[in-house]
């Protein structure tokens, strides 16, 4: 996990919008969408790895996908919800 302090001033790389842990429902429902092929990120392309873990922008329309507990914000592998 991402130190607390660290996480607050982490921001969206578009938006600068405050970015929050996602809750474990939230990181269920993208798991089954990506296993359904249903999720895509920013960039166009079909989302195909699970998620472990992810940071949610405030208006809860992108999340930035944690993997192996680096989080990887990049506009493009943004996770549209």
């Amino acid at each position: 996990m991402i130190d607390a302090e660290l996480l607050t001033i982490l921001c969206c790389p578009e938006t600068h919008q405050s970015l929050e842990w996602a809750d474990a429902p939230l990181i269920a429902e993208v798991n089954r969408k990506i296993a359904g092929g249903q999720a895509s990120n920013r960039g166009g392309k079909t989302v195909t790895e699970p998620i472990e873990n992810g940071l949610l922008r405030s208006d809860r329309t992108v999340l930035y996908p944690v993997r192996d507990g680096i989080p990887v914000l990049l506009v493009e592998e943004g996770i549209l919800l």
